[in-house]
């Protein structure tokens, strides 16, 4: 018998995805401790849940590999064929691990166990097998957005859902399968605006010049009782500089800054008494080069003093009811020391056209100083910002006690200009 000391990793009811190797590993080289030595094959030792022969396994049951009463197991790595990991939970004795998240249905996969025995020897097996096709009728498909592109650092990340998914137990079976992973890397959250629509942002901007991959490993996995995932295209992002315009209604300026340091001040008009401009802060949609702006469709009477029908130049967009921040030519004496827009943010045309080409969409415009309400988070555009980090966690089904506020959710839009 070989008395070399003998290595037992502390074991504990800890997640295992690929890594306690690692660990393992680390501390001994060839030659020396047991564990570096080749491993053994442990068919005799280590056996599943897995059906014998050709019959598929139930994604429905979580996988279960055990050892016998001489070993323990040291790593186990569950793997299907497109690279997607299963989770699992070691028990405290070390001689069960148990997968915790789903098995997708119709999929193949891999399963690396390795143990050591009552000697302290290394043993491994590797176990494959196929999941039973699902039986649902219906797939559910997510859309991420926006396009590929380069955006600014306020931009927020959606995934739309082809079906409504409701109770909190399926909404996390569908968060966890959504992924977004930036570089450099940043802390956030997606959160549920309804039963169809989620929004992903970071708890503070997107770093500027960062990249940022979005992808969902929901294909194959459970929802619900008629509904499984269906494979999605993935996104890829990219940020450019932190361009941030903060607009003072109260002093009638607007302050740009670029990564930090002011770049131009510009005088301005918002909204004067009873269409004061939205307070908050707001996300660039579109850079629109001209757009017909009437009364009208504010409900302004056309024989009301109040009325306009004006072709507006230089029209970046901040929210879908028509607030932007425009070329205001009829308003330069105003510009700077009164507020006599109906909403939206004018300039001189010259400046105007150097704020137009100096934003991208993505880009941050915030209010302060306004008589107007705040904007709001989801039904607007993006005011996502508008949220407390702590207030933004809440709409996660990953969360304990996770209700959003309703009042918070998307309504219907008013697609309305506001000059």
């Amino acid at each position: 018998m070989d008395h070399t000391p003998r290595f037992r990793p502390v074991v504990s009811s800890i997640l295992l995805v690929v890594t306690l190797v690692a660990g393992v590993t680390a501390c001994g080289g060839s030659g020396g401790h047991p564990l570096a030595a080749k491993p053994y094959d442990a068919v005799d030792e280590i056996s599943s849940n897995i059906p014998a022969g050709d019959e598929k396994a139930d994604s429905e049951k979580p996988l279960e590999v055990t050892v016998d009463d001489d070993g323990r197991i040291t790593d186990v790595s569950a793997v299907d064929a497109t690279g997607r990991h299963v989770a699992g939970e070691l028990d405290a004795d070390g001689r069960r691990w148990r997968s915790t998240s789903p098995l997708a249905a119709g999929t193949h996969y891999t399963v690396r166990v390795s143990m050591e025995d009552d000697d302290g020897d290394p043993g491994s097996r590797t176990l494959s097998f196929e999941t039973a096709t699902a039986r649902a009728k219906k797939l559910l498909k997510v859309t991420f957005g926006p396009q590929a592109g380069t955006y600014g650092v306020g931009q927020p990340i959606t995934a739309e859902l082809s079906a409504p998914v409701k109770d909190k137990a399926s909404r996390a079976v569908v968060e966890r399968a959504l992924r977004v992973r930036s570089k450099p890397a940043v802390t956030g959250s997606w959160y549920w605006v309804d039963d169809k629509i989620l929004h992903y942002r970071p708890k503070e901007y997107w770093p500027a010049k960062a990249t940022i991959d979005v992808t969902s490993g929901l294909a194959g996995i459970k929802v619900t009782d008629t509904l499984y995932g269906a494979p999605s295209k993935a996104l890829k992002l990219t940020t450019g500089d932190r361009v941030e315009a903060i607009t003072d209604a109260a002093a009638h300026t607007m302050t740009v800054k670029r990564n930090g340091k002011v770049i131009n001040t510009i005088p301005v008009t918002t909204g004067k008494p009873g269409f004061s401009t939205r307070n908050g802060v707001k996300v660039v949609l579109s850079k629109e080069y001209s757009v017909r702006m009437r009364g009208e469709t504010i409900g302004i009477s056309e024989n009301s003093d109040d009325s306009y029908d004006l072709l507006v130049y230089y029209a970046t967009r901040v929210t879908w009811s028509g607030e932007y921040v425009h070329a205001a030519p009829w308003s330069t004496g105003s510009q700077g020391y009164a507020n006599v827009s109906h909403g939206c943010t004018g300039m001189s045309t010259s400046l105007a056209e150097w704020f137009f080409n100096t934003v991208r969409t993505g880009d941050v415009v915030q209010v302060v100083g306004s008589q107007g309400e705040t904007m709001t988070p989801f039904d607007n555009g993006f005011g996502d910002w508008n949220l407390s980090w702590a207030k933004w966690q809440q709409g996660s089904a990953l969360q304990k006690n996770a209700t959003p506020d309703r009042s918070d959710t998307i309504q219907a839009a008013r697609l309305r200009p506001e000059v």
